[in-house]
């Protein structure tokens, strides 16, 4: 099957309310805030389950910010967490820390703060 937007061929398909086909590329291209919101919030929880299964424990940080954080900050869109993570009660600080949690949330799509030196930090949207 073929997206009809880009024509690429892809095994994951969306359709959109006028029944378009879509890759997901395409599809989260065209989504809104909202709906991107949705999807963040869904892969961010997601995530920390899979983070508890592989044996952390986790707190939250920010997600949702009016300040505090860089020009344009996914957080301001509420497309951004912050996340801390403990292993036996110890608190992990480091950016390598997160590695196996950040990777597995680039695989979900999303943007893992590991890579400029921000390790809790988690994000979704940014269209990479």
């Amino acid at each position: 099957m073929r997206c009809e937007k880009c024509n690429s061929s892809t095994f994951i398909v969306h359709i959109t309310c006028d029944h378009a086909k879509l890759c997901a590329e395409c599809y989260e291209g065209d989504m809104s805030l909202r709906e991107k919101q949705s999807v963040f919030a869904r892969k961010i929880a997601v995530l920390k389950l899979a983070a508890i299964e592989m044996g952390y424990e986790i707190t939250e940080g920010d997600y949702y910010a009016r300040s505090g954080h860089k020009i344009n900050s996914y957080h301001y869109k509420r497309l951004a967490a912050d996340l801390n993570l403990f292993k036996d009660g110890v608190y992990l600080a480091d950016t390598e820390d997160h590695q196996p949690v950040g990777e597995l949330w680039e695989k979900f799509g999303g943007t893992w703060g590991g890579r400029f030196q921000d390790g809790n930090h988690y994000s979704y949207g940014e269209g990479k």
